[in-house]
């Protein structure tokens, strides 16, 4: 229910308790006091009458003439009790009235007091009040019908309660309009304060009151305006939180005391490979036993630090941390670069160490031999010969190194220019064609046209063509190596690539053979003094200029290798 309905069932309520009291009270009072009225002034008409009542006056003519002057029944009785006269009777109808000297007011009056009583009338049937005093010759009696008093009162009530009605409107209409004029604000202050509590800190109070209501339109301005202040500090706040979270690398989310996900970044997003929108429940996170007893370590007041495990192929550091509230936060640490680094590095010194100790043992053997021992002149030669094969090798182990160690740490960067293809692969055929002439094999050049002119660092392109078919010679026994390129529609870029019939690299061992020191056939690569960073040099010079390359083989059939160059270098800065 409305207020303005409210107060005014109020005030209906208040106004109506107060008119039936009103009336109640004052048909009461009317009554007894129109009796007493109406008592002393039967006692009075009735003195009047006995002294009219001499000797010589007929008792039955003056009880009609003093009725009908007063308009009252007037009964003149003996002190016997005889009835002499009477208003309602005639002179020869009073022989059989009863004896009146047992009747309560007549009695009195016989006593000398003035008798009074109410009951129902013997003669009429109606209830009439009766008033009796003393004469000198009897008692003389005036009474009235009591329903002309109840009409009198009767009426008065009537009067008294539409008077009263008239009041409970005016009082309705007064308190309509006075409800209103309280109302109205307050329902101002209502609407504005449930638009403050659904978060319209833009609504203010517009009322101008005295009083409390305008003590209270004040008081809900400055709220609104300190929650405004509070609710932009706040969401600055938020923001800033929310900005230095996800500007981590490290990945950080927070969990509640009920084991919900409040809090995540992108970076423990992707680390832990979940999309749920917040707040989540934990179990959704991975069930990893390490993540899940850090979590529930925390949540129970203790930290855990640097605790390692493996999510979807990455390794993560996890530190888990509980809140003071309740519940904890957990830091997630991509180590995944880190432990491949540190693997790499491991191969690297075996690789190294063990590509180097081959040929330092070969050259440290033949060199104690000819210090120790003096062999015949032809086997002097023979390991002079071994000597100066083996430094050659281990001199092209770290000429390659320092190529690539320079590539990849940025010290190199390409220089390029429009270079005609085919001049390049043609210095390249003449420099392997001994090699190639020693096997028996065919080297041939097919370049397309439309890819004759390649836009590349001069001295790149000539090591990674250089590269790649020293490769494809080492390893075709017969057959030919063809070099190639052909035009790119998709990006306007150029493939330029070696083609060769030999031995075929399986499937397993693709995906790896532009690591360093990777070899599909260990031994025999050695044994063709491959130094097993050709490849690898090849993969860092293309992908300087933006490219890729790509290998593709039929074990038996061959190899091609490809590397695909941009129309353009990429910028440098």
């Amino acid at each position: 229910m409305k207020l303005t309905q409210r107060l005014v069932l109020g005030a209906v309520a208040v106004v109506g308790f107060l008119v039936v009291t009103i009336v109640v009270v004052v048909n009461r009072q009317l009554s007894e006091r129109l009796r007493d009225e109406t008592t002393k002034n039967l006692a009075r008409e009735a003195r009047f009458v006995a002294t009219e009542w001499t000797p010589t006056t007929n008792p039955s003519v003056l009880a009609h003439t003093a009725g009908v002057a007063l308009g009252r029944r007037v009964t003149l009785i003996r002190e016997d009790g005889v009835v002499l006269g009477d208003t309602d009777f005639e002179e020869d109808a009073l022989a059989r009235l009863e004896n009146h000297l047992t009747r309560p007011e007549v009695a009195s009056a016989v006593s000398g007091a003035v008798g009074l009583a109410v009951r129902p009338s013997a003669s009429r049937g109606d209830v009439e009040l009766y008033v009796a005093v003393r004469a000198s010759l009897g008692v003389a009696r005036v009474s009235v019908p009591t329903g002309t008093l109840d009409a009198i009162v009767a009426a008065a009530g009537r009067d008294a309660a539409s008077a009263g009605a008239v009041a409970l409107l005016g009082a309705l209409v007064l308190a309509w309009l006075f409800s209103r004029s309280v109302s109205q604000p307050v329902v101002e202050l209502r609407d504005v304060a449930r638009a403050l509590a659904a978060g319209d800190l833009t609504r203010r109070p517009k009322i101008h009151a005295p009083g409390e209501v305008g003590d209270l339109a004040v008081a809900l301005d400055q709220l609104a305006e300190q929650l405004s202040a509070r609710l932009a500090a706040l969401q600055a706040d938020e923001s800033l939180l929310l900005q230095l979270t996800e500007s981590l690398n490290e990945g950080v989310l927070a969990v509640d005391t009920s084991a919900m996900v409040v809090r995540i970044n992108e970076t423990a997003r992707r680390l832990l490979n979940t999309r749920d929108a917040l707040p989540f429940h934990s179990d959704v996170l991975p069930r990893a036993t390490v993540l899940r007893d850090a979590l529930a370590s925390a949540t129970a007041g203790d930290t855990t630090d640097d605790a390692e495990l493996v999510i979807g192929g990455r390794t993560l550091n996890v530190t888990a941390r509980p809140l003071a509230g309740g519940g904890a936060v957990l830091a997630l640490l991509d180590l995944t670069r880190v432990r491949r680094l540190e693997a790499v590095r491991r191969d690297f010194v075996a690789n190294v160490s063990h590509e180097l100790r081959t040929p330092l043992t070969i050259v440290g053997g033949f060199a104690e031999t000819l210090v120790q021992d003096d062999p015949p002149a032809d086997s002097r030669r023979q390991f002079a010969d071994r000597i100066l094969g083996n430094t050659r090798r281990m001199q092209r182990i770290v000429d390659d190194l320092l190529d690539l160690s320079r590539i990849e740490s940025g010290g190199w960067v390409p220089n390029p220019m429009t270079l005609d293809l085919l001049s390049v692969a043609s210095d390249t055929i003449s420099a392997a064609r001994d090699a190639a002439d020693a096997k028996g094999l065919t080297l041939s050049v097919d370049i397309h046209p439309e890819s004759a002119v390649l836009f590349a660092d001069a001295t790149a392109l000539r090591q990674v063509i250089g590269n790649l078919v020293d490769n494809a010679v080492r390893h075709t026994a017969t057959g030919a190596v063809v070099i190639f390129s052909r035009p790119r529609s998709e990006d306007g870029g150029v493939t330029v690539g070696v083609r060769d019939t030999g031995v075929g690299i399986p499937a397993e061992h693709l995906p790896r053979i532009f690591e360093r020191f990777y070899r599909v056939d260990p031994g025999r690569s050695r044994a063709e003094g491959g130094t097993g960073l050709g490849l690898a040099i090849v993969k860092h010079l293309v992908e300087a200029h933006g490219g890729k390359v790509k290998a593709e083989s039929v074990p038996g059939a061959g190899t091609t290798i490809m590397a695909n160059f941009p129309a353009s270098s990429p910028s440098r800065g």
